[in-house]
């Protein structure tokens, strides 16, 4: 259907600005929830911005400075060595030193579970005797008060054993030294130390950070991925092993337990604004990390299911969530119609990955009550409309249905369960009815709508939410779920999203460059979003069009190189120069669970893994253009047993380990 651009409704009052969040794209974040240590390059924490060790949402140490003979380290370097430790080196040069050469190192390791480790090294030919001063203070603010730059003043001091204490109304802060500091003074949080350092000698002191009568802080994930955590990439491309191995690890720093049932567990959105559950987030992280088997899956599930509401009234079955932007031509959409969307495509995929058949049946009636949500909300009509005034239907929201159905009805009809049947024949109607009112015809081949109004007309923006359209679900015997678009119009999807006003060059913008209200650093509006470029990477291998998927796969590895291996959740849409580097957000997650999961998904997209473990059989179809030449990728888990492959330059794949029920599928 063609069309002109049509005014979208907007639902109730507009909503309050939020307070402007401190730049965060520059910060070095150590995460190992539910603790968190954030810092600038500088290594001090000056109490400025969000500097601090955080745990559960509050900020319990806001400055830990160093001087040393009564100076500040200068520094000159900071880097981090894994998801939850930062290093941090400062050089000294004495005011007895004749040249230019410093004869002190100074060097904080920092950890994200309230432990820093601050050792002096000496390179002089002199034995060394150096005051060394730590200045202590906290607010013991809530992450929101500092966000927003209301954190409260500093509190006052005490002296507690070997160390300093604070307290609040709320909380308490207690921090101790080893060895225990010579002096301590309670009305400047200063403990102080002689540190006799002899010619090449290093000497430490550690200080631990804890909430006052806690032990120490143990991450949520801790073990969980212990099965994985030998998952590695080799090959040609020598950006795919610390791609691999740095996903892994944010994925399990950002893991939470659910409190009511501490054996389940989930990843949080991403650090340092969103350390909490988000459920469409958690869903899509947990989908893609499914190559590293079904745990994080099934815990996410299963909370998500305890949420789940039920009774009577339109909303029964809905996995509530809340509302986001999507982008400046379409209202906020609600992310509990895609969380209850994706809940079952997620289990139905997490069974052919090989999830227990047990954790399966006890997710059922979560997954059946979804879908009743969907064939319910739709009625008798053929779109999945948002409930806002004026029936706005979103392009990106019918390929989330379309695939719930299709993959849901798979699931139940094997598990011996009703509606299969009427699902699919939905399904096939909303096929139909969308290649005919959400394509937009034109000149050059025409496009796929953003949304369609009630009225039938289309708003036709080119966004990156199309990519979602080549997202069909993976079906028994390795095959693939049906999309919403024929063969024509995939083949000029595909043309769009790999043209210049989508393709970057460091990825998929998430509005075209070429349409109105562009902006390179929207959220929704221009900018670059990892899960969404990693969908269309995907979904394009798998449509056959691999030179779009290449290019878009290119540079992503390329973004990722700048940003050390660790993505953030978005980073500016600019175009690519030579020599240049994406620009950062700063208000980012970094890390975040979808943009970590991606680096997972884009390699085992790669090697073309599509297992059907019911069926006792696992089908590879490997990208054939191989874009990174030689792959392997070992340790991932398939049937619940490790599972390697190689694919080689020209194509052709071999398993190397696997399950010894598992069968190579044709």
């Amino acid at each position: 259907m063609s069309g002109r651009p049509a005014p979208v409704p907007t639902p109730g009052p507009a909503p309050r600005r939020p307070a402007e969040l401190p730049p965060a794209h520059a910060l070095l974040i150590c995460v190992a929830l539910p603790a968190l240590a954030i810092s600038t390059d500088h290594g001090q924490l000056t109490g400025e911005g969000l500097e601090g060790f955080y745990r559960a949402g509050r900020r319990t140490l806001s400055r830990c400075q160093v001087r040393v003979a009564g100076r500040e380290p200068v520094a000159v370097q900071a880097r981090m060595l894994s998801a939850d430790g930062a290093r941090f080196v400062g050089t000294l040069r004495l005011p007895t030193d004749a040249g230019p050469d410093p004869e002190v190192v100074v060097e904080r390791i920092r950890y994200a579970d309230g432990t820093e480790r601050i050792t002096l090294h000496s390179a002089s030919g002199r034995t060394l005797r150096l005051p060394v001063e730590v200045s202590l203070g906290t607010d013991l603010a809530e992450v929101g008060l500092v966000a927003s730059g209301r954190p409260g003043p500093e509190l006052p001091a005490s002296v507690y054993g070997s160390g300093m204490r604070w307290s609040s109304g709320t909380a308490n802060c207690l921090v101790t030294a080893d060895p225990a500091p010579a002096d301590a003074l309670a009305s400047a949080g200063l403990l102080r130390w002689e540190v006799d350092l002899p010619p090449g000698a290093s000497r430490s002191v550690e200080l631990r950070v804890r909430p006052d009568g806690t032990g120490p802080i143990r991450a949520a994930g801790h073990g969980l991925l212990r099965a994985v955590a030998g998952a590695r990439a080799v090959g040609d491309d020598p950006r795919v092993e610390p791609l691999l191995a740095r996903s892994v690890e944010d994925l399990q720093a950002l893991l939470l337990r659910d409190p009511e049932h501490p054996t389940d567990m989930f990843p949080a959105a991403g650090a340092p604004w969103r350390c909490g559950l988000a459920p469409a987030e958690a869903l899509a992280a947990a989908r893609m990390a499914l190559p590293l088997g079904t745990r994080i899956a099934a815990g996410t599930l299963r909370t998500l299911a305890r949420g789940q509401l039920t009774g009577p009234g339109p909303r029964s079955g809905l996995i509530p969530g809340p509302l986001r932007d999507a982008g400046p031509h379409l209202p906020p959409g609600c992310t509990g119609t895609e969380a209850t969307l994706l809940f079952p495509v997620l289990l139905a995929e997490a069974w052919r990955w090989g999830m227990p058949g047990q954790e399966v049946e006890d997710l059922l009636p979560a997954a059946e009550g979804c879908l009743r949500w969907l064939r319910t909300t739709v009625g008798d009509g053929v779109f999945l409309s948002d409930a806002v005034p004026g029936g706005l239907a979103r392009g990106e929201i019918q390929a989330h249905a379309h695939r719930a159905a299709l993959l849901g009805a798979d699931l139940l009809e094997a598990h011996g369960r009703a509606d299969g049947a009427g699902l699919r024949q939905w399904a096939g109607r909303l096929r139909s009815a969308f290649r005919e009112e959400f394509w937009v015809e034109d000149r050059a081949g025409g496009r796929p709508a953003a949304a369609r109004l009630a009225d039938g007309r289309p708003v036709p923006h080119l966004t990156a939410g199309a990519a979602h359209l080549l997202d069909t679900g993976l079906l028994g015997a390795g095959g693939l779920a049906p999309g919403l678009l024929d063969k024509v119009r995939t083949e000029q999807l595909a043309r769009l999203l790999g043209g210049p006003a989508m393709d970057s060059g460091w990825g998929l913008r998430s509005l075209g460059a070429k349409e109105a209200a562009y902006n390179p650093f929207g959220h929704r509006g221009g900018s670059v979003r990892v899960q969404e470029t990693a969908v269309a990477v995907t979904g394009l291998a798998a449509a056959g069009y691999e030179k779009e998927a290449a290019s878009l796969l290119r540079g992503l590895l390329s973004a990722a190189e700048t940003f050390g291996h660790r993505l953030p959740e978005m980073y500016a849409g600019e175009q690519r120069t030579e020599g240049g580097a994406p620009l950062p957000h700063p208000a980012a997650c970094r890390p975040a669970a979808t943009a970590a999961a991606a680096g997972v998904h884009v390699l085992v997209a790669l090697a073309g893994i599509r297992p059907d473990a019911p069926a006792g059989t696992v089908t590879l179809r490997p990208v054939r253009g191989t874009p990174l030449g030689e792959l392997g990728l070992n340790g991932l888990s398939v049937a619940g047993a490790p599972f390697s492959v190689r694919v080689s330059r020209l194509g052709m794949t071999m398993v190397e380990e696997a399950a010894e029920r598992l069968q190579l599928g044709v």
